[in-house]
């Protein structure tokens, strides 16, 4: 599919880096901005800021209670006061560099980030997880869970180092005949038919009757082939490494600019998902990682 509509989610102290990054895949492709930024705070907090009056008793126990709502309602003060001037700068940013945007805040608790995040990302085409929003160990995750378990959209994530695009010339398919590798495909057609090269990359595959079928890649590489695809199988050996090692150096020898793959695990097992992700990561080419499942 055509990615029309981009979202791109980062913190009220984040930097606009991540925001930089979806305008400048969305010049790439000519498509539609949305950044949404999210300061995270509690709901307890929010309904004391409203509050008028507080009761006084003049015990020990309630001038703490006091001081620290007080303390709270500052914070909460300071985060919209960042989330305003953020959006003010972003507004900025994007009117100079890419007219076709639209700028959401939100002001939330832990707890109710993940929703806020769906919502967006259940309108848009594809969600980009930029570099400060990946090493936010405390937002980061919550913003995958959000767009990516919670929806079954994609998403992008761009390493610190990585070149985005949405545009690759070889790109990298991990592929292992499991409905979120499937999934994965589908959302990329587009970029994947546009590509001058693409490498269908199976790891220890085993011939079966069902599964990976009698000639293990055949059947995928096929389908992409019919959707203008330029396809070449790879069967590789693990040698007894991890998958994601081989999948990762076979990118650096085939020079892919992307890699594509499912991504793997259930509702129970969202950190798991998410610090997979992340292990991804850390020590692998800095490449884009695109997602679905």
């Amino acid at each position: 599919m055509a990615f029309k509509s981009l979202l791109s989610v980062a913190g009220a102290d984040h930097s606009d880096r991540d925001v930089r990054t979806a305008a400048s895949l969305c010049a790439e492709v000519g498509t539609f901005v949305r950044p949404d930024f999210v300061a995270s705070a509690s709901h307890y907090v929010a309904s004391a800021a409203k509050r008028r009056h507080l009761r006084v008793a003049y015990t020990t126990r309630a001038r703490h209670s006091l001081e620290k709502r007080y303390s709270q309602i500052e914070r909460f003060s300071q985060d919209m006061a960042n989330l305003e001037k953020t959006s003010r700068e972003i507004h900025k940013l994007l009117r100079a560099t890419w007219r076709c945007y639209d700028v959401d805040t939100e002001h939330c608790d832990k707890a109710g980030v993940g929703d806020a995040v769906r919502q967006r990302a259940l309108c848009t085409d594809l969600t980009i997880i930029g570099p400060a929003l990946l090493n936010d160990t405390r937002l980061g995750p919550l913003v995958i869970n959000g767009s990516l378990l919670d929806t079954g959209k994609p998403v992008l994530v761009v390493p610190e180092g990585a070149e985005p695009t949405l545009s690759p010339r070889r790109v990298l398919v991990g592929w292992d005949s499991r409905v979120e590798a499937s999934r994965s495909v589908r959302e990329a057609l587009d970029l994947l038919a546009g590509a001058e090269e693409v490498r269908v990359a199976l790891v220890d595959p085993e011939a079966t009757c069902t599964g990976n079928g009698a000639e293990p890649g055949a059947d995928i590489a096929a389908y992409l082939t019919r959707h203008g695809a330029r396809v070449l199988v790879d069967r590789l050996p693990s040698a007894g490494k991890p998958v994601a090692t081989v999948l990762a150096q076979h990118a650096i020898d085939t020079s892919a600019n992307m890699i594509v793959m499912g991504a793997y695990g259930s509702r129970r097992m969202r950190e798991r998902l998410c610090g997979g992700v992340t292990r991804w990561i850390v020590g692998k080419p800095p490449l884009p990682l695109f997602l679905a499942r």
